[in-house]
Parts: structure tokens; C-alpha cells; sequence
């Protein structure tokens, strides 16, 4: 016996557990990342891919959410959302770099001993972040496949938002 019931009733035999998913976070909280962006004047618009991979490599295909970008006013010249990833050097919102030095605990070995903000405006670059964080964490994913769907590109700007079919292939 396993000890263990469902509704009362007792289980037997070997349970296998599944994927352990992050623990999901309602749109109330939701809200004000979005908002956030949403109120800055310069950003344009913002958005992201979500959808559940066809295949992959054998193991559990499962939905999940990918490439958040923003464009601003400046990014005018843009046009591949591609290029507007948050995940590295922005064209308009910039980037942070690690500052590195001796890891006094390791000999031999480096730790971050904090970072270089290199941009515009750290304020904006952070919401922004906060954004891609939140869509990205995976806290969300019930909302947002809730809301938008699977093989979903989605566009979000201050007078709605856009969902496209995506294709992942």
C-alpha cells in the first residue's frame, strides 16, 4: 500500500510523479506588471509567443510562453519583433552586464559583483523586464492560455490586443 487514497478510496501500486509545474498566480496579479508598461508613453507596444511545442526530443511537449519584446517610439526603423527580444541588447531600452571580479570563497573563479545598466532609462528597462519576467515564468500560463490560447502570437497595445495564430514549425 502506498498510504495514500483518492477521494477515500485507497491506492495501490507504484505512482511515478509527474512534472512538478510552478504554481500558478491569478490575472489580479497580473495586472499592474502589464499596466506598467501599458502607462509608459514611449512604449508602443509589447508582446509575446505561447503555444505547446508539436515535438521535443521525447520528452513532454508543454505549453509555455517565449520571446516577450517591446517596441518604443524609438524603434521606428524595426521591423522584426525578433530584434526587440528582451532576453539580450535591446536597440531602444538597452541592456545590464555583469560586472565580474574574484570569488574570495573559490579561489581561482569569478562571481558577479553586481552589473552596468547601459541605456536611456533604468526605470523603463526594469518594468519592461519585470513584464518578460512575469509573462515568462511560467506563474502565468494558466491566465494566459485562458486568454489567448495556444499558437498564439500576441500584441498588446494601449487600444487592444492582437492575437495571431502561430507557427511554430
Amino acid at each position: 500500500m502506498t498510504g495514500k487514497n483518492f477521494l477515500g478510496i485507497p491506492v495501490q501500486g507504484d505512482i511515478t510523479q509527474g512534472a512538478s509545474r510552478v504554481e500558478q498566480k491569478p490575472i489580479e496579479e497580473f495586472q499592474p506588471i502589464l499596466q506598467a508598461v501599458l502607462d509608459d508613453a514611449v512604449v508602443v507596444e509589447f508582446g509575446w509567443r505561447q503555444y505547446t511545442p508539436y515535438f521535443n526530443d521525447g520528452e513532454p511537449c508543454e505549453f509555455s510562453v517565449y520571446g516577450s519584446w517591446v517596441r518604443t517610439e524609438a524603434d521606428t526603423d524595426v521591423e522584426d519583433e525578433y530584434e526587440l527580444d528582451l532576453d539580450g541588447d535591446h536597440p531602444s531600452l538597452g541592456r545590464v552586464e555583469g560586472i565580474w571580479g574574484p570569488d574570495p570563497e573559490r579561489p581561482g573563479r569569478e562571481k558577479r559583483i553586481g552589473e552596468k545598466f547601459t541605456g536611456p532609462d533604468r526605470a523603463r528597462y526594469d518594468r519592461c523586464q519585470a513584464l518578460r519576467g512575469a509573462v515568462e515564468c511560467g506563474q502565468f500560463e494558466h491566465v494566459l492560455l485562458e486568454a489567448f490560447g495556444d499558437h498564439a502570437a500576441v500584441t498588446v497595445r494601449r487600444h487592444g490586443i492582437e492575437v495571431d495564430f502561430y507557427d511554430h514549425d
